[in-house]
């Protein structure tokens, strides 16, 4: 079983930068960054997909992605945040080819979630 856990979630204010990361167990050829907020669905933000990238329209260009095997980790790097990225952000990951970003049925594993909160 992979094992992921995420980290770097904060309050910053309205343009702020956070960096998000989740360190896995073991190396998963697809991982994804999703948010949710309390009551609603599960959205894609960012895949990796065997070293391609791909973003949700929301974000604008404003996050990149990188990834790790030594150790193994996930790293959303976010610049210009805004109030309405205020959620809870989930790393995912799995061993097999997903259909795409929105998605999130078909990663096997996930994490705990970190909070990120922007202030106007």
């Amino acid at each position: 079983q992979v094992q992921l856990t995420e980290s770097g979630g904060d309050s910053v204010r309205d343009g702020g930068s956070l960096r998000l990361s989740c360190s896995a167990s073991e190396f998963a050829g697809y991982m994804a960054w999703f948010r949710q907020a309390p009551g609603k669905e599960r959205e894609g933000v960012a895949l990796w997909s065997r070293g391609t990238t791909t973003y949700a329209d929301f974000v604008q260009g404003r996050f990149t992605l990188s990834k790790e095997r030594a150790p193994n980790a996930l790293y959303l790097q976010m610049f210009n945040l805004k109030p309405s990225d205020t959620t809870i952000y989930y790393c995912a990951a799995n061993p097999w080819p997903v259909a795409g970003l929105n998605s999130p049925d078909a990663f096997k594993y996930w994490g705990r979630g970190t909070q990120v909160t922007v202030s106007s």
